[in-house]
């Protein structure tokens, strides 16, 4: 792997994700997020592996989430290799697609949503 790749983010740079994240990777998986906001609030975190910027943005959402005590239902989408369930949220829920993206839904609709710098634990504990 090239010294690129490590820094941006090459094909194979696809480190595994801390274990409070739940996947998405298929339609059924999106569903199943969906249909648990209907008990409890739900995050979903659009990212994509090839930025810097969504990188870095997830790294310190992570480092948010670890210092919290309550643990919550949060969704990791890798947008690059699953861009039809990206497109399909942007769609069924009526957001704007962004990269990276947090989506706060409840009752099965979207109550928050934050791109970039503006990605903070804060919209889903407020």
């Amino acid at each position: 792997m090239s010294f690129f790749d490590k820094i941006f983010g090459g094909k194979n740079n696809s480190p595994e994700r801390k274990s409070f994240w739940k996947k998405i990777e298929s339609e059924e998986d999106l569903n199943r997020a969906i249909e648990s906001s209907y008990q409890h609030r739900i995050a979903i975190f659009k990212h994509s592996t090839r930025c810097f910027i969504s990188k870095t943005v997830l790294n310190n959402f992570e480092k948010e989430i670890d210092n919290l005590d309550d643990k919550l239902d949060l969704y990791y989408l890798d947008l690059l290799e699953h861009r039809p369930i990206s497109n399909k949220i942007s769609e069924d829920l009526g957001i704007r697609h962004e990269s990276p993206q947090l989506i706060i839904i409840e009752d099965g609709k979207v109550i928050n949503s934050a791109s970039h710098e503006d990605i903070s634990i804060s919209q889903i504990i407020e």
